[in-house]
């Protein structure tokens, strides 16, 4: 069963990570090894988890790349679900 609007990963290292360890984008950055741009539009929810975000995401807070990816996956796959009625497709049907 699909999650109800489930949180961006952006938001999740914001609440979770640089909030709780008052952590500035500034200083995450650098334990990132990412420009400060790429990493305010994640936390900021403008942008999503890259593969090479996840790796660096699960070696700087421990979980795993796949979670992080899996967690993308859903905000992704329910934004998508939220415009359906825009996605025109026909359906292909072998003959």
């Amino acid at each position: 069963m699909a999650m109800h609007n489930p949180p961006h990963p952006g938001g999740i290292e914001r609440r979770q990570s640089l909030e709780p360890l008052c952590l500035p984008v500034t200083q995450d950055e650098i334990h990132l090894g990412v420009a400060r741009q790429s990493l305010s539009k994640l936390v900021n929810e403008r942008s999503g988890v890259s593969v090479d975000m996840a790796i660096r995401l699960s070696r700087a807070f421990g979980l795993s790349p796949a979670t992080w990816l899996g967690m993308q996956m859903a905000d992704d796959l329910f934004q998508a679900r939220s415009r359906i009625d825009e996605i025109r497709v026909e359906r292909i049907q072998a003959t």
